[in-house]
C-alpha cells in the first residue's frame, strides 16, 4: 500500500519550519523550537476537534473559530496564563501570514486569524537584578583555589562585564576572545547575529589566566569551548542556573535582603543593564550591547530601578530632596509653588 500524500498543510509546515523560520528569519534554533511546540499544540487541538489525524489536517482546518477556542483550550484546560496564551497565539500568526504570502486562496480565512488580538491584562515581570554590592557578594562566595572556582568566577564575570545571555556565554570559543588590546568578545546572538562587545582589562586577565589553565583541545585548540563542565563537556544552561543559585545562597547570608530577590542567569545580564543606565550610558548604546532587537526592549529597565526613578524626580523638582530654608513657609502669598515643591 502507498503512503498517502502529504496535505496542503504537511507540504507549508516543512516549508515553514526548513526554510521560512531557519532561512528568510535568521531564528535562533531555541526560537524555532518555541514556535514548534506552540502548533504542536495547535495541531493536536484541532485535530481532536475535527476528528482527524494530525497528518490528514488541511489549511482549511486553520480558522479563526479554531484559534479562539484553542486559546480558551489554553487558559481553561491547560492552565497557562495571558503571557503564554499571547505567546501561542504570535506563533500562528507568523504562520498565518506565511501562508498567505504562499496560498492566495485562502487569504480571507487567514486574513481572519491574523486579526485576532492579544489578549489585554498581561503583567510585565518585574525584572530581577542584582546591586552592585550583590554582585561582589556573589563573585566573593566563589572559591578561586580550585580550578573550577575559577571556571565560575571568569564565567559570572564575564557575563556581568558583557551582558551576554547564558547561552551566548556557553556558545563562546576560544577564537571569540580577544585579550590584547582593546580587549573584547565576539558574541552570537539571538537570529544568528554577532556583536562584539568590549571587555574590562580585569576581565581579560581573568579570562587568560583561565585559559592558560585550560587542559590541551582535541584538534584546533581555537575551535574549543571556553566554557565546559568537570568532564570536559559542554556546560549546559541548567548548570550554569544551579551553580548560580548556590553561590547567591552563600552571599544571601551575608546580605539578608538578597533572599527575597529570584535570581537566575538572566539576571546577570539584567544587572548590566540596570549598572549600564546608572552610569548614564545612553539607551541606544544600552540596546547594541546587549543585542536587543529595538529599544523598547532595553527601555524596561527604566522602569524596573528606583534610583533612577529618584534621579528622575530631582532633575524635574532639584529642590524636592534639599532641606528647607528659611523655616516654615508663611502663607503671604509670596513662592507658594516653591513651597509645594519643598512639601
Amino acid at each position: 500500500m502507498r503512503p498517502a500524500a502529504p496535505t496542503d498543510l504537511g507540504q507549508e509546515l516543512v516549508r515553514f519550519f526548513e526554510e521560512f523560520l531557519p532561512g528568510q528569519r535568521g531564528l535562533s534554533p531555541n526560537t524555532v523550537r518555541s514556535y514548534r511546540d506552540a502548533l504542536v499544540l495547535w495541531l493536536q487541538f484541532t485535530a481532536a476537534d475535527a476528528k482527524r489525524p494530525v497528518e490528514r489536517l488541511q489549511i482549511r482546518d486553520l480558522t479563526a473559530e479554531r484559534v479562539i477556542a484553542f486559546l480558551n483550550h489554553l487558559e481553561a484546560g491547560r492552565g497557562n496564563g495571558i503571557a503564554t496564551r499571547n505567546a501561542r497565539l504570535g506563533a500562528i500568526h507568523v504562520f498565518a501570514r506565511f501562508l498567505a504570502g504562499r496560498r492566495p486562496e485562502v487569504l480571507g480565512t487567514l486574513q481572519q486569524v491574523i486579526a485576532l488580538p492579544y489578549k489585554r491584562g498581561a503583567r510585565e515581570a518585574p525584572i530581577s537584578y542584582l546591586e552592585r554590592s550583590e554582585i561582589e557578594a556573589v563573585l566573593q562566595n566563589i572559591d578561586r583555589g580550585t580550578v573550577l572556582g575559577r571556571r565560575d568566577y571568569a564565567l559570572f564575570a564575564l557575563m556581568f562585564n558583557t551582558g551576554a545571555r547564558v547561552q551566548e556565554a556557553l556558545d563562546l570559543r576560544r577564537r571569540d576572545v580577544r585579550l590584547e588590546a582593546p580587549p573584547q568578545v565576539r558574541l552570537h546572538g539571538k537570529g544568528n547575529k554577532v556583536r562584539l562587545c568590549p571587555i574590562w582589562p580585569v576581565t581579560a586577565r581573568l579570562l587568560d589566566a583561565y585559559i592558560q589553565e585550560l587542559p590541551p583541545a582535541d584538534g584546533d585548540p581555537a575551535d574549543a569551548l571556553l566554557f565546559t563542565n568537570a568532564r570536559g563537556r559542554p556546560l549546559t544552561r541548567f548548570g550554569v542556573r544551579y551553580l548560580l543559585r548556590r553561590y547567591v545562597d552563600a552571599a544571601a547570608r551575608q546580605l539578608p535582603d538578597m533572599r527575597d530577590k529570584s535570581i537566575h542567569p538572566h539576571s546577570l545580564r539584567h544587572s548590566t543593564a540596570i549598572a549600564l543606565l546608572k552610569s548614564g550610558v545612553d539607551f541606544a548604546t544600552i540596546s547594541q550591547w546587549l543585542g536587543h532587537a529595538g529599544l523598547n526592549t532595553t527601555m524596561r529597565y527604566a522602569r524596573a530601578d528606583i534610583d533612577l526613578k529618584r534621579q528622575a524626580i530631582a532633575q524635574v523638582f532639584p529642590d524636592a530632596l534639599a532641606p528647607p530654608r528659611g523655616g516654615r513657609y508663611q502663607p503671604d502669598g509670596r513662592d507658594l509653588v516653591g513651597w509645594l515643591r519643598r512639601m
